[in-house]
């Protein structure tokens, strides 16, 4: 791959945080948290497409949240790479509590009031668990180090969870945070890449499921 992304000088490191495959959780549409769910034949499938795209962008570095979904998908990249994986708790999902093994519908019939906050974008413990700015205090340090490790025009890949991500890219941009719910969700095995330009990293690419195009022109 040649050239800038976004304007982005080549030389500048990048992240890419990358979400995991479809687990069977996801297909039923129950909050995992940091339940300890597995990746289904899909979400392996996905993992390994994704990472030979992910691949040719010639990352230097992996690091990844230890529950075995998140697991599964570095393995892919890093059977490509040849990369070893950084394992570290701070990039798990949030900590839903009560809510975690539930369904929407399930959590709506029981913890109604709270559900319909969060889903108003108030600052819930969802289930008695993290807020999500105590997430991000968690997981953003820890790509913060291992993006300063990087070399110039460095690629770090981060292999975290749906929320987690977005949390990890509103705290890093600097969005405040009752803003981050309009970044938008990450589909299975998609992924967000950051760049360094000079005010600090900008949101370059979300929810991507192919290589980053330049953009051209893009305040025209």
């Amino acid at each position: 791959m040649t050239g800038s992304i976004s304007g982005v000088d080549p030389r500048s490191r990048r992240i890419v945080l990358w979400r995991h495959g479809q687990t069977a959780w996801n297909l039923e549409g129950r909050f995992q948290g940091t339940m300890d769910v597995e990746l289904t034949e899909t979400g392996v499938a996905q993992a390994r497409r994704a990472a030979r795209l992910l691949a040719s962008l010639r990352p230097v570095s992996i690091i990844s949240s230890d529950l075995r979904r998140t697991v599964a998908t570095a393995a892919e990249l890093a059977l490509l790479t040849g990369l070893d994986v950084a394992y570290d708790e701070g990039l798990r999902e949030s900590y839903a509590g009560v809510w975690q093994g539930l369904t929407h519908e399930e959590i709506r019939a029981r913890y109604g009031e709270e559900y319909a906050a969060w889903r108003r974008g108030e600052p819930v413990r969802r289930g008695g668990g993290e807020l999500e700015t105590e997430v991000a205090d968690r997981a953003a340090p820890v790509v913060e180090r291992a993006a300063d490790k990087l070399p110039p025009g460095g690629v770090l890949v981060v292999v975290s969870h749906g929320g987690a991500i977005r949390t990890t890219i509103g705290r890093l941009i600097g969005l405040p945070p009752d803003t981050w719910e309009g970044l938008g969700g990450l589909s299975n095995c998609c992924w967000s890449v950051l760049g360094e330009g000079a005010r600090g990293w900008r949101l370059l690419e979300h929810n991507a499921g192919s290589l980053p195009e330049p953009v051209l022109g893009d305040d025209d």
